[in-house]
């Protein structure tokens, strides 16, 4: 499996540690976990535990673009090692980004925000020049 592939994975697993962790916070503010209306329950976090399912929602969010970017770079036949470095620059920024989100660091999520962004439009654009 190449490097951007293991990536992925780890990328994959964030959404979910960020959900234990949301769960957590969710059942110390609100005193419990509506699984029948969870997105409801939701609407009622503050703070941090709204911060936290706001973390895990991103971390969703980024999944998609950079799947489909490690995809499409993957099918062109990019650069394995532009490709590996982008991705795992990509992998550093998503493991920042939940913990600034959630301790409401706005500038430093937002920073590493656009690194992974940009680490994403770098993987098309390794596509396009392959």
């Amino acid at each position: 499996m190449t490097t951007p592939f293991w990536c992925l994975l780890i990328v994959a697993v964030i959404p979910f540690a960020l959900a234990g962790i949301g769960a957590r916070l969710r059942i110390q503010q609100l005193g419990s976990l509506d699984a029948h209306h969870p997105r409801v329950q939701a609407l009622e976090l503050r703070g941090i535990a709204a911060r936290a399912y706001a973390a895990q929602q991103n971390a969703w969010e980024a999944l998609a673009v950079f799947g489909a970017a490690v995809l499409v770079a993957h099918l062109a036949g990019a650069d394995p090692r532009q490709s590996a470095l982008a991705s795992s620059i990509f992998v550093v920024a998503r493991l920042l980004h939940g913990p600034m989100y959630i301790t409401d660091r706005a500038p430093l999520r937002t920073a590493v925000f656009v690194v992974g962004l940009a680490c994403c439009v770098w993987l098309f654009v390794l596509a396009i020049s392959a």
